[in-house]
């Protein structure tokens, strides 16, 4: 039977797929279990959380999720793609890592959804908490275009010849 240890193993690089994911499907989780593979990402820490995130498994995670929040400089990316179940106790631990990262000055972003999570989020008005900000905009001043010469006032353009009569009187 496959066991996988719920402990901060930080892997490869951010493209590694944890087991029993969509993309490495060959280890399936058991039902009722969850698990997270960790990778750093710059100052932050990507986690990919799999499987049922309920009491039971958030229990099993949250000392897991806490060490890679203590080991990143600027907090967690969350990729919960993979979660086939989340109630209100995943939701909770979410929450209270949410709140742990804020009181050490970091932040925890959920890059990646699921529709269980984005719904509860909802329902509680909370989605806003998980959100990165928008990348700062860049405005560029550009100098002004040249312009041509305005037109002489009371004339309309090819009213005139080229020798200042107007046209038809030579």
């Amino acid at each position: 039977m496959y066991h996988r240890t719920h402990e901060v193993q930080l892997v490869g690089g951010p493209d590694l797929p944890c087991p029993g994911s969509r993309e490495n499907p060959h280890e399936p989780l058991p039902a009722g279990l969850a698990t997270a593979c960790y990778a750093p990402l710059g100052g932050r820490i990507r986690v990919q959380i799999l499987g049922e995130l309920d009491l039971d498994s958030a229990d099993r995670l949250r000392p897991g999720l806490h060490k890679a929040l203590a080991a990143s400089d600027g907090g967690l990316d969350l990729d919960l793609g993979g979660l086939d179940f989340c109630d209100c106790a995943g939701l909770g631990a979410l929450m209270e890592l949410r709140q742990r990262a804020d009181s050490q000055g970091k932040t925890v972003f959920i890059r990646v959804g699921s529709r269980m999570v984005d719904r509860l989020l909802g329902l509680l008005g909370a989605q806003e908490l998980f959100t990165p900000p928008d990348p700062p905009r860049i405005e560029l001043h550009h100098p002004a275009p040249a312009t041509a010469p305005a037109p002489k006032t009371g004339t309309s353009p090819g009213t005139m010849s080229s020798r200042g009569h107007t046209n038809g009187t030579g």
